[in-house]
């Protein structure tokens, strides 16, 4: 397996969900302490067409962007199978209400055939004033012609049963680790290095490891994990361009 690296600072975290200001305000205010290992987090904000920007998500933004840190707005595109004009709506209100630096792209298909319709969506945010940087959320390993389309590729998204076990597949060595995110539930804090070991082996310098495991049908990553101090202590870096 390709990047193999003892250095774990190397890595950075993309934060995919965290809960409201309402209801998480320190974890907002942890995200946005100078210093802390974040690459980017992902805002889940209201963007239907009679929606008014969310005024504790405005404030919550304003501190990331203060502290240096970016912020994707969270677009939907179901697999592929959202028409582009309605996911273009949607990501222009985002960037207007919010002023994001990007996007982070749930759901983003995976198969080379929905990937002409996924390049013209890209090809659309990148001409938007938020539309700087884009994150695929595959949640697998895509067709290798994913790599065009954003600048990081989220190519592990499950348990940490799964995770052990996984493998890169060969296409990604000829792509830094810059390009590449997982995002793991369930681990177990005895297990924490070892995660991290394995992403710096699959070649994937953003990560998000939690011990929440979305029981009942809960998000996993909604909030930050019991173990965020210790984690954030043993990685860091700069987030990647």
């Amino acid at each position: 397996m390709p990047h193999l690296t003892r250095d774990l600072r190397l890595a950075g975290c993309g934060v995919p969900a965290p809960g409201h200001p309402l209801v998480a305000p320190g974890e907002w205010a942890e995200l946005a302490r100078p210093g802390a290992p974040v690459h980017w987090v992902a805002v889940d904000a209201p963007a239907a067409p009679g929606d008014r920007p969310d005024p504790l998500l405005v404030q919550a933004v304003s501190a990331l962007h203060d502290a240096g840190v970016r912020v994707l707005g969270r677009l939907d595109t179901a697999h592929g199978t959202r028409p582009l004009r309605e996911a273009a709506a949607a990501a222009e209100r985002l960037a207007a209400r919010y002023r994001v630096d990007g996007f982070h792209l749930d759901r983003a298909p995976a198969g080379r055939d929905r990937l002409p319709a996924l390049l013209r969506l890209t090809a659309h945010l990148r001409g938007l004033p938020g539309g700087g940087h884009l994150v695929l959320d595959h949640g697998t390993h895509p067709d290798p012609g994913y790599a065009d389309a954003a600048d990081q590729l989220v190519t592990y998204r499950g348990p940490w049963r799964d995770y052990r076990w996984s493998q890169a597949p060969p296409w990604t060595a000829g792509h830094p680790p810059e390009r590449f995110c997982h995002l793991v539930h369930g681990v177990p804090r005895p297990h924490l290095e070892t995660a991290l070991r394995i992403a710096r082996w699959q070649g994937a310098a953003t990560v998000y490891l939690t011990d929440r495991s979305g029981v009942r049908g809960t998000d996993p990553f909604d909030g930050l994990p019991a173990f965020w101090a210790e984690m954030s202590g043993m990685i860091g870096g700069p987030s990647p361009s």
